[in-house]
């Protein structure tokens, strides 16, 4: 059976590479200069389960119909990745996994949603040259209808899945979901000041912050009625950050000069927030600086973020920003100030860690 990966970043190109080790037919389709790269030397795979060259068939489109597609693009790129592909894709099934809650919605929006299986990815990855992929971590994948209502074919799914990574199905793929993007919050942060995750711990503000990003998460997936599951590879409420060099996905897309995700992950916790009346400054204010990140392509410092919370904080204060989580809530005990993270210029393409006091 021919699997095809419609969205060659950096999941996308490691399950696809895993997939091909295990013996599995695999198309990746991504960029052009991916896909050239990988047609002229294979795909150079690194990190925790081994380095290996994989050569898998690599297309900018599909020229023929897959048994089995597994859809990475980001969210902001699903319909127009599924229009690209409608022609070949017709009755197969689809496996959705991307971080945030509306992959399925966007989806369905361009193929029959019976296609649709949900998938959780449990895969720290790293892409930044065109023909080369670094698995950091590799946890497992959960799969499972939206519904809840999982059937035969979910089953075969997992049986091919899983001689790739550990898979397994579950009934509350929702709660999986939520609590993804839950851990996901603080991607925003490395983004943000092109620091590691390690940094962004050591840190005693932004450690903070980013374990207020995850709590704000939390009160709006309560107040949603969602049942949190767990995901290989995670806790919550929190990620343990202490252990990551890496600075991931979020930053490798500002990096790579790419659309983040940025409106469906904190944007998403900001936007269910609202519907709910559960008020999530910290998130509104992560996304406002990641816009800002992406518009004026400048890094911030640990400082200016620091800066622009507190005058958040104040501005919040005098104008009744929600009263039912105010935002001096989420600032009380935050230190005054610690050794700052230095502003850094980037251009995309200079991915390169820049020297640290």
């Amino acid at each position: 059976m021919r699997i095809a990966v419609i969205g060659a970043g950096a999941v996308g190109s490691v399950l696809g590479s895993l997939l091909w080790r295990a013996g599995e037919d695999v198309v990746l389709v991504g960029r052009a200069a991916h896909v050239a790269a990988i047609r002229a030397a294979g795909l150079s795979v690194e990190g925790v389960l081994g380095g290996f060259n994989a050569t898998p068939h690599a297309e900018e489109r599909l020229s023929a119909r897959p048994g089995l597609a597994l859809l990475t693009v980001k969210t902001q790129d699903i319909v127009t990745a599924l229009r690209q592909n409608a022609a070949m894709l017709q009755a197969v099934p689809i496996v959705v996994l991307q971080n945030g809650l509306r992959g399925e919605e966007l989806a369905a929006s361009i193929v029959p949603a019976g296609q649709l299986v949900s998938g959780v990815v449990a895969l720290h990855a790293q892409y930044l040259v065109p023909g080369h992929v670094v698995l950091l971590q590799a946890e497992g994948l959960l799969i499972g209808r939206l519904s809840g209502r999982n059937d035969p074919l979910v089953e075969r799914i997992r049986s091919v899945l899983d001689k790739a990574v550990p898979t397994s199905v579950t009934t509350n793929i929702r709660g999986a979901r939520w609590s993804k993007l839950i851990v996901n919050l603080d991607n925003v942060l490395p983004a943000l000041c092109d620091a590691s995750f390690k940094q962004v711990h050591d840190d005693p503000f932004l450690r903070r912050l980013a374990e207020g990003l995850v709590r704000e998460g939390m009160a709006v997936a309560e107040r949603a009625g969602v049942r949190l599951e767990p995901i290989p590879g995670t806790s919550l409420p929190l990620a343990s950050l202490a252990a990551w060099p890496s600075k991931g996905p979020t930053w490798q897309s500002v990096a790579r000069g790419r659309p983040t995700e940025i409106e469906y992950l904190n944007g998403e916790v900001v936007r269910v927030g609202k519907e709910l009346q559960v008020a999530t400054p910290l998130n509104q204010l992560a996304l406002t600086l990641m816009q800002r990140v992406s518009a004026e392509r400048r890094y911030l410092s640990a400082r200016e973020i620091e800066k622009a919370f507190h005058q958040a904080h104040e501005a919040g204060s005098a104008g009744g920003l929600a009263q039912k989580n105010p935002l001096s809530q989420r600032f009380r005990g935050f230190p005054p100030h610690v050794a700052p993270v230095a502003s850094t210029r980037f251009d995309a393409g200079q991915v390169n860690d820049p020297p640290r006091s």
